[in-house]
């Protein structure tokens, strides 16, 4: 297969897999009032919120006007700090549920020590990108 049509089916597989358009629309159009909406009901003013998880006032400005979506790490960190689950941050009450065999097995990892939990992590991330891989190698042998 030739060079260029090999990154033209990784390309396309990327923004497939990483930005479900449906998906980043709702992100975009409703998690700026969400965020703004959760700090403000757990007492936190754009300053206070951003000192708690590390990052510039400006920053929490920016995700609340919809002009900056934040980084995987820094909505973990929010959903923190705000007391919800990050899946409730993102997605609000229609948000994604995991099966419930998921959800404790994920729950007793929380428990766990943080070395523990960056090699589960690890493992998680391992299979990810072997089932990526495999779908792209599918998609190039088509």
């Amino acid at each position: 297969m030739h060079l260029c049509r090999i990154r033209q089916v990784i390309n396309n597989y990327s923004l497939k897999f990483i930005v479900n358009t449906s998906e980043y629309m709702v992100l975009k159009m409703q998690f700026p009032e969400r965020l703004a909406r959760l700090r403000k009901e757990k007492g936190y003013t754009q300053k206070s919120l951003a000192e708690e998880i590390r990052v510039t006032k400006s920053q929490i400005y920016r995700y609340e006007k919809g002009d900056s979506q934040p980084t995987l790490n820094v909505i973990q960190d929010l959903a923190v700090a705000l007391r919800v689950s990050a899946n409730e941050l993102v997605f609000g009450d229609k948000g994604r549920k995991l099966p419930e065999d998921l959800h404790h097995q994920f729950e007793a990892v929380s428990k766990m020590s943080k070395e523990d939990q960056r090699t589960i992590e690890s493992l998680i991330e391992g299979m990810i990108i072997k089932y990526r891989t495999r779908e792209i190698v599918g998609d190039i042998r088509r």
